[in-house]
């Protein structure tokens, strides 16, 4: 039963949670962390580990994709970033660091990415990256925005990907575009693709619910919120609290499994994973994966030199997003971000590490299996 509140004369809204104000109950006979996997499927593509880099220029490189990709993770690079706009990116990161560090800070920061994406797209470029990926025999995915999916997609497919990604702060199953310009229809879109897609991102039962029927390999739940970096609430209002958001959308996977007598479609939790707890927490709540920006932004692969900044940060007139310095000092590798060894006691480094150790506390030796553990929620 819905837990609601009134919140004035009239007016009622929805108690929601978030990740922080639940725990994970262990309740069964426990395992050695050993005996645990973290594996999953999407589609035809196995992951040893249930994590997807965020598509932003700060993260997710080509060689990054290709860095995660060997160590079981997917990394997405952003099709409508600056790897499809400028031949000397990295030269390009630099300068940026170096204005948010030095010559104007985070405002001037912006206003100079807002300048590198004005570029025209190339699809040259695009190709070149994507084949980079391609050619190092990880999973090559792309990410594009409902408004340039229909216009990009023919040219990355050309190009070779295996995934592709549908991916705005918020996306409905129906996208309307100018008035003089067909909605973009997913339903459509999707069948008329040889690749599978995931698609998001949503917060309710209902949305989630819409997407998969178009026939989306996986949805995203969430809006990519990280403290300090994200500012979707600040600029539109809009907020996520993931711990229900997860739990919804896997409702509605469940509805949809039986609405189609076993197709499965997967939850992709994006947003306020900060550590290995919380990565625990989303897959408890009913994710199969999980988006990480921030905590492998910090990592030594990553190309935004120890910051971070969302993708929606270079909107040209609406920028939801700010630069944050993410590490100091000595940045650690990409394989102690995810597997270790770890000197940190709060859970930012070592993600899968902990989540194995977490599953394997509770007494589950594999992912779906661990969406079944007892939760509480704090008074």
């Amino acid at each position: 039963m819905r837990d609601l509140v009134e919140i004035g004369m009239g007016r009622t809204a929805r108690r929601t949670y978030e990740l922080d104000d639940v725990n994970i109950v262990p309740s069964r006979r426990t395992r050695s962390s050993k005996e645990v996997s973290t594996a999953w499927q999407l589609d035809a593509y196995r992951f040893d580990i249930p994590v997807l880099a965020h598509p932003t220029d700060a993260l997710v490189s080509p060689t990054f994709a290709i860095e995660l990709g060997k160590r079981g993770g997917l990394g997405v690079i952003n099709g409508e970033g600056l790897w499809g706009r400028h031949p000397d990116v990295e030269e390009k990161l630099r300068r940026l660091v170096e204005i948010a560090e030095k010559d104007g800070g985070v405002d001037a920061a912006i206003r100079y990415l807002q300048e590198l994406h004005a570029a025209p797209l190339q699809a040259g470029l695009l190709a070149a990256a994507v084949a980079q990926v391609r050619d190092s025999g990880v999973t090559t995915a792309v990410r594009v925005s409902p408004q340039n999916a229909r216009a990009l997609t023919p040219e990355l497919i050309k190009a070779g990907i295996d995934l592709l990604v549908v991916h705005g702060t918020i996306i409905s199953a129906e996208h309307v575009v100018h008035t003089e310009q067909e909605p973009l229809n997913l339903k459509t879109f999707i069948s008329e693709l040889d690749v599978p897609v995931v698609a998001g991102g949503v917060s309710d039962h209902r949305t989630a619910l819409h997407l998969m029927r178009t026939g989306a390999a996986g949805v995203i739940v969430g809006y990519g919120s990280t403290e300090g970096a994200t500012t979707t609430g600040e600029v539109l209002g809009i907020g996520v609290p993931m711990a229900t958001a997860i739990a919804d959308a896997a409702a509605a996977r469940r509805d949809y499994l039986d609405e189609t007598g076993g197709r499965y479609v997967h939850v992709i939790a994006d947003g306020d994973i900060a550590t290995s707890g919380d990565l625990a927490k989303a897959i408890a709540c009913g994710a199969d994966a999980a988006v990480l920006g921030t905590p492998l932004a910090v990592s030594a692969e990553a190309p935004g030199g120890g910051w971070y900044w969302p993708s929606a940060a270079a909107h040209p007139s609406v920028p939801r997003g700010a630069l944050l310095p993410v590490s100091y000092g000595e940045r650690p590798s990409l394989d102690q971000v995810l597997s270790g060894p770890s000197d940190d006691p709060y859970g930012s480094l070592n993600f899968v590490g902990g989540l194995r150790r977490s599953m394997a506390k509770a007494g589950y030796s594999d992912l779906k299996e661990f969406q079944k553990v007892g939760l509480t929620v704090r008074a």
